[in-house]
């Protein structure tokens, strides 16, 4: 982080300063709420969790060392220096804000319903090829995650990726008036936070709100295969990518290599190159290609380009393959909602030996719930999936939707019938799917898969 002074922090966040005036000279070398590494040149941050107040570890944290903490109560002496905020979220916002003030450089917004962490992460190994990149790390995209991203930009730092990912309206218009992009890059609209956002044309709205913060002069990177996408004009520039017609970065001659990753040719205005996408899934195309669309704005050669998609890692579990026991298993077990569940059906239908899905439920979708968890387990059987395993309440409708497509489901309760019933279900020579929203924990599902005695 590039430093900066406790009375540059006053400043930003407002508040009521409690504390001896020499300390506002004092330096700020890191923002942190874990008071486990609030030491010397650190400002600690308390905020009130489910389980734990932040409040109660602030004395701690000035005896360790810390220049002051940002408290929503009047501080004891011992918790001073300090500043008083009437919210600790929005303080750290603001500051977060002013911090990505002080830099000049490319910073590239990332946003969709799917695919948000894959596609930074492309962004990144992309723009890394040509600049010091400073991203995201893991999935930290909302309204705490964000700040954190940007208050870790210092001098070296030549462009910046940061994920925004919201789940109601404001959200998106409160995380870019800290992040200022001068590229937006959507991914995808689809069936996510159906709960708050009613249907796709809102879940547009909610994350076209990123475009009332950013510059005309900005650019904003569009999946032209997606119809709202294709049809959305924002007031400034905008690049489509994809594999129509009509994209100005598309994919052609695609080779889907299964475990191995995909091949394809990326063509664009100034002419073609071949790339290789070393990482499991159909969805990486359009990974690839908006990285391709935001290097080419940024100047980066085609090679430099095909070097960085080559770059790619893949990040915690999503679509990762596991071989164990004699069997193939996808774990993708990061998240889930209707367009991720197809992408990830599509993906395994390319594998070999008996395909098998396990899906649960997929959360958040409002009125359409049963609808939309039905339609996915119609799609699975309609692809020829062998064996469809639905797990959780939801995922009743999963099974349902697949019997009446004509395929071969079967429907368990909850995990620890599942987990009861896996070995006759599985032989060896199969490749399987392991797919549901988070909180589902079906990473349980994947160690039961892959453990061996």
């Amino acid at each position: 982080m590039k430093p900066f002074l406790l009375s540059d922090a006053l400043r930003a966040m407002g508040g009521q300063y409690f504390g001896d005036e020499a300390a506002l000279g004092r330096t700020i070398t890191r923002v942190t709420s874990d008071s486990r590494d609030a030491g010397e040149g650190a400002l600690f941050v308390a905020f009130k969790g489910n389980r734990v107040d932040g409040h109660c570890f602030m004395a701690a944290c000035i005896e360790k060392g810390a220049v002051a903490c940002v408290t929503e109560r009047e501080p004891a002496e011992g918790e001073r220096p300090a500043i008083m905020v009437d919210a600790s979220l929005r303080a750290v916002g603001a500051l977060a804000a002013w911090h990505r003030s002080r830099f000049h450089i490319p910073v590239i917004g990332i946003t969709g319903s799917v695919g948000k962490t894959t596609t930074k992460e492309m962004v990144a190994a992309v723009l890394g090829e040509r600049f010091n990149t400073h991203k995201t790390q893991k999935n930290f995209n909302n309204e705490l995650g964000v700040p954190r991203t940007l208050l870790g930009l210092d001098d070296g730092h030549e462009a910046a990726v940061v994920e925004m990912g919201i789940s109601d309206f404001g959200e998106m218009r409160r995380l870019t008036n800290m992040v200022r992009p001068t590229i937006a890059v959507f991914s995808v609209i689809g069936d996510a936070h159906l709960e708050f956002l009613g249907d796709r044309p809102g879940v547009l709205r909610a994350k076209g709100e990123i475009f009332e913060g950013m510059d005309e002069s900005g650019l904003a990177v569009l999946n032209g295969d997606d119809p709202l996408l294709a049809a959305c004009r924002p007031n400034m520039r905008r690049v489509l990518y994809g594999q129509g017609e009509r994209c100005d970065v598309r994919a052609e001659n695609v080779r889907n290599l299964g475990e191995d990753g995909i091949a394809l040719t990326i063509r664009h205005a100034g002419g073609a190159f071949e790339a290789r996408i070393p990482a499991f899934g159909s969805h990486m195309i359009y990974a690839a290609l908006a990285a391709a669309a935001v290097g080419l704005e940024l100047g980066l050669t085609d090679g430099e380009i095909a070097r960085g998609i080559a770059h790619y890692q893949t990040v915690g579990d999503r679509a990762r393959v596991l071989h164990a026991n004699g069997i193939t298993v996808v774990s993708d077990c990061y998240n889930a909602n209707p367009n991720s569940c197809r992408a990830a059906l599509d993906s395994l239908a390319a594998l070999g030996g008996r395909r098998v899905c396990v899906l649960g439920d997929m959360l958040e979708l409002g009125e359409q719930t049963a609808a939309l968890h039905s339609a996915v387990g119609a799609y699975a059987a309609g692809l020829g999936i062998e064996k469809i395993v639905a797990c959780g309440p939801l995922a009743a409708h999963i099974a349902d939707g697949a019997k009446a497509a004509g395929g071969d489901a079967v429907y368990f309760p909850d995990k620890a019938a599942l987990l009861a019933e896996l070995d006759g279900i599985i032989c060896p020579g199969d490749s399987v799917l392991v797919k549901a929203s988070h909180s589902m924990a079906f990473e349980q599902i994947v160690e039961a898969l892959t453990k061996t005695e």
